[in-house]
């Protein structure tokens, strides 16, 4: 007789049993479950089917190694992961998200944030320690703690007000926002957050931000820019005190592959033809930077970088000149 035969809860905990012995191993024969799982073979038989009407695709196969297989579905599938796996696992995304690698970055920190989720609270002081000795080199991104990364998306995800320390320029203050997105650029990660002092949308270097914490009150969303967008061009033109836009003869891919993410706003304006949006502290700064992507290109704005480009060039054509004269 089942020893959880009639009990619901009981049902349950098994097949999630099962559900873990079968992504611990390729191949699993009936008496083997049953004896682990304390039933009998029409009941691993009964429990399978269930894992299936959930979109498992355990696979029965007979004769010499034969036995019940865990296979690949169409769609992902929750895990079952035992706390060693799982504090495994959210060590290595800590690592990802809060390290150099940009192409990852976010990904892992979208899978953290949803492990944090179901994450029993005594994990926690292990995956904290262990954390703090995972290091990493090379990437190019910014480093940030991932303590911070954590508290942030946690803020976002539960929409809670947060607080933190801000440097700007050489002085710190402390900031009260709603947190909406992390945004991970090729360099750094940036927080998109409506500013109550300031009352309006900023974005944030995660960077330089210190004591952050998590509030208890909760917001309700306001109508969000687009994360990405709003704060790519912030760091490529808003955050300088002169901006540019050029029209460049040449498609939007091709440019975008050129100029890096954090220069420059690339908008598509037709299929050979792009907008570029940058900003300096010089603006022949920048237009030394649209001339050296080899595009013939239009200066948009502002006018006086019109006079500058035509002073560029007649002091180009005296160089030229001069060393042809020689």
């Amino acid at each position: 007789m089942d020893v959880a035969s009639g009990d619901v809860r009981s049902t349950t905990e098994r097949v999630l049993t099962l559900l873990g012995l079968l992504q611990q191993r390729q191949v699993w024969t009936g008496p083997e479950l049953a004896d682990r799982l304390g039933v009998t073979p029409r009941t691993v038989r009964r429990d399978v089917e269930r894992l299936r009407t959930l979109g498992y695709p355990v696979h029965a196969s007979q004769g010499v190694g034969g036995g019940y297989r865990l296979g690949p579905g169409r769609d992902l599938p929750p895990l079952l992961l035992d706390d060693e796996e799982a504090i495994a696992t959210a060590v290595s995304l800590l690592a990802g998200a809060g390290g150099g690698v940009a192409s990852a970055g976010d990904a892992a920190l979208r899978a953290l944030t949803k492990l944090d989720r179901v994450l029993p609270t005594r994990l926690r002081h292990e995956v904290r320690a262990l954390s703090g000795s995972v290091e990493s080199f090379g990437g190019g991104r910014t480093p940030v703690d991932s303590e911070v990364l954590m508290t942030l998306a946690r803020a976002c995800r539960d929409e809670v007000e947060a607080g933190f320390d801000y440097l700007s320029g050489s002085k710190v203050r402390r900031r009260r926002v709603e947190p909406y997105r992390l945004v991970a650029s090729d360099r750094r990660w940036y927080l998109l957050a409506y500013d109550l002092e300031r009352d309006d949308w900023r974005s944030f270097r995660v960077d330089r931000m210190t004591d952050v914490s998590a509030r208890t009150w909760r917001f309700r969303p306001r109508p969000t820019p687009d994360a990405a967008t709003y704060v790519q061009e912030g760091v490529a033109s808003r955050a300088y005190p002169l901006q540019a836009r050029f029209l460049v003869h040449a498609s939007a891919d091709t440019v975008r592959a050129q100029i890096p993410a954090s220069a420059a706003v690339v908008r598509r304006r037709g299929s050979e033809l792009c907008e570029v949006l940058s900003g300096a502290g010089s603006l022949d700064f920048v237009l030394m930077h649209v001339l050296l992507l080899g595009h013939d290109f239009e200066v948009l704005d502002p006018p006086e970088l019109r006079r500058r480009c035509r002073a560029l060039a007649e002091r180009l054509l005296s160089a030229g000149a001069t060393i042809a004269s020689r």
